[in-house]
């Protein structure tokens, strides 16, 4: 069933190219996608899905109901763009000035359509239900996943898989990593409140840009010297916004970064850390100060048995040749929502091809990838879902 099904897919491949090229000429940025999820919808109800849109705001959840009892699979895809000028020179270059699919969410949708449309016809022989989700607003804080989650995406749900494509991992490759694969992301904020004045007259001043500095360079010494080295941690200050004249001393300093770690008792110590040495900082310079901190998405940690999973499956398609097993990375996907809510696993796919120029890094004005990782995203998908609602074992 599956070499039936899987040329199936190769069959509207074309298709797939096709919607994903519309989405990435049209795309839309977080939070305000009106008329992407319009498009997803009317695909979903064509091939006779039971569709909810608005879900938690933007998103769109299709379900398929196997003609045979059995558990239900969620396969979860995000759809919005970026703010970035598109800079690729391509025919499918983004029509949109400012706005740009530059991390592959219009490829994770057009592949999720292209594995509806070929499960929705052979439903009658499904053992059980699966779930189509089309999340919004991935990019942004606060992300689409959560108010999806509120508004029921994940009722009824056993497991869920999801897929991401990477420039950086060559086309036809499938990644895994077993665990902890993406950390928590957070940001913060520190206003450090001083007493402004002239240049000149330093002594009659609190200045909140010294002690700023000096904070900035403190906060260095809690994943150096608090955090367990044996434990994962990034603290990274992005921003300091202080003053706008060389002889004026200004009234406040602005402090903004963020913080990156897997388990929560790091997250913890260092969201205290912060706290404590923002203090102990301006209260040795004479200030005050404000302090925000401000959680994110959780670690993303997946499934052992379910990584496993899409591991087999992947050597059952492609070969032992095209696995790679990939090392936790310190960014950070919302995928981990649905993780914290049931059992579930995240893949990567590669996209990567010099000779279309599709190298560049995500989030770049000149992101692409190699098209051909629709089908590799759609197959795997397809043999995931078929071996976990079946008795579990891999079928040639």
């Amino acid at each position: 069933m599956i070499d039936q099904l899987i040329a199936k897919l190769e069959g509207i491949y074309p298709e797939m190219v096709a919607f994903r090229r519309d989405l990435h000429m049209y795309p839309e940025i977080s939070f305000q996608e009106e008329m992407t999820p319009k498009k997803i919808s009317r695909y979903l109800k064509e091939l006779g899905l039971d569709v909810r849109t608005e879900v938690g705001g933007r998103g769109v959840v299709g379900v398929l109901k196997g003609g045979k009892p059995g558990k239900t699979i969620a396969l979860r895809a995000d759809f919005d763009a970026l703010p970035i000028q598109d800079e690729k020179e391509v025919e499918y270059k983004s029509r949109i000035p400012g706005a740009m699919h530059a991390c592959g969410h219009d490829l994770h949708t057009a592949a999720l359509l292209g594995v509806a449309k070929v499960l929705s016809e052979v439903k009658e022989d499904i053992s059980g239900t699966v779930v189509f989700i089309h999340q919004f607003a991935e990019e942004l804080t606060p992300g689409g996943a959560r108010p999806m989650i509120e508004d029921g995406c994940l009722d009824g749900v056993d497991v869920i898989y999801g897929a991401h494509v990477m420039s950086t991992i060559p086309v036809g490759t499938v990644g895994v990593c077993e665990g902890y694969a993406s950390t928590a992301a957070d940001e913060f904020e520190i206003v450090v409140k001083g007493k402004g004045g002239h240049g000149s007259e330093p002594h009659l001043t609190v200045d909140p840009l010294v002690a700023g500095c000096q904070l900035v360079l403190n906060l260095q010494q809690i994943v150096s010297r608090r955090v367990d080295p044996l434990k994962s941690a990034v603290l990274t200050v992005g921003a300091i916004n202080c003053g706008s004249a060389p002889n004026v001393i200004p009234d406040a300093a602005v402090i903004k970064g963020t913080v990156r770690t897997f388990d929560e008792e790091t997250r913890t110590l260092i969201e205290e850390a912060i706290g404590q040495i923002a203090k102990s900082t301006c209260d040795g310079a004479g200030a005050s100060y404000d302090y925000k901190y401000d959680r994110d998405a959780p670690s993303m940690w997946n499934d052992p048995a379910e990584t496993k999973r899409i591991e087999e499956v992947a050597i059952s398609l492609f070969g032992e040749e095209q696995l790679e097993r990939i090392s936790p990375m310190m960014g950070s996907e919302d995928f981990a929502y649905y993780q914290k809510e049931i059992t579930g696993t995240y893949f990567f796919v590669g996209g990567g091809n010099p000779a279309i120029k599709a190298t560049f890094p995500h989030h770049h004005p000149k992101f692409d990838v190699d098209e051909e990782a629709l089908l590799t995203i759609g197959k795997v998908f397809i043999a995931s879902v078929l071996n976990y609602l079946s008795d579990g074992r891999i079928r040639p």
